[in-house]
């Protein structure tokens, strides 16, 4: 496990989130090597047995994801902003401000 941290001053549930970001990372990698690989094969059977896996992967990330939505305030509010909407996406935090939102406008920074 990466962690940036001693491990004496993490408890258990910074431990498992960084476990769910982890698993989260490595699905994310695996979807992406699956797909270059759908797209780059000629042969039609293996082209389905990749994408197959490869939307395995996509369930295993969002298993992960939701984990971490459960777990972690932050991930809740930000997906609950940015998942499942139309408006375009760069202006939605704009929108959030302009609709009162009281944050202290870190979210900015980025």
């Amino acid at each position: 496990m990466d962690y940036h941290e001693s491990l004496d001053v993490l408890d258990e549930k910074t431990m498992n989130i960084s476990r769910a970001i982890n698993s989260l990372k490595e699905e994310l990698e695996a979807v992406n090597w699956y797909n270059q690989r759908v797209a780059a094969t000629n042969d039609e059977t293996l082209k389905a047995i990749l994408a197959h896996n490869r939307d395995e992967e996509i369930e295993h990330a969002c298993m992960a994801l939701e984990w971490l939505r459960r777990n972690m305030p932050k991930w809740d509010e930000e997906l609950r902003t940015y998942l499942f909407t139309t408006a375009d996406i760069t202006s939605v935090e704009e929108g959030e401000s302009a609709s009162g939102d009281s944050s202290l406008g870190i979210g900015n920074l980025k």
